[in-house]
């Protein structure tokens, strides 16, 4: 299994969104309760609004098919996405270490 970074791009239809906002989280919280999404959210600044996603897979394709069924992205409010493989270093959390095992 690898590690995959995923960066949505939103539209400017922030309202919309919010209308689908828990939906939204709900499909998200699913794929962490699976053990495929270890850690999400939108950015903090005001840069290009957008989201970050770190997926654990065995390859692009399963992840590609994770977003493909993200409510934001069904309903067309993900107007770009990129998912890359990311080789992560460093110390994790206790809950990632355990599931990279």
């Amino acid at each position: 299994m690898d590690l995959f970074a995923v960066h949505y791009a939103y539209d400017d239809r922030t309202e919309d969104r919010d209308a689908i906002r828990t939906a939204h989280i709900d499909y998200l919280d699913a794929l962490v309760r699976q053990g495929a999404l270890f850690a999400y959210g939108r950015y903090a600044d005001e840069l290009e609004p957008g989201a970050l996603f770190i997926y654990r897979a065995d390859d692009s394709d399963a992840v590609e098919a994770w977003v493909a069924g993200d409510p934001f992205v069904v309903d067309g409010l993900v107007p770009r996405h990129t998912v890359r493989a990311w080789p992560a270093l460093g110390t994790w959390p206790q809950s990632l270490d355990e599931s990279r095992a």
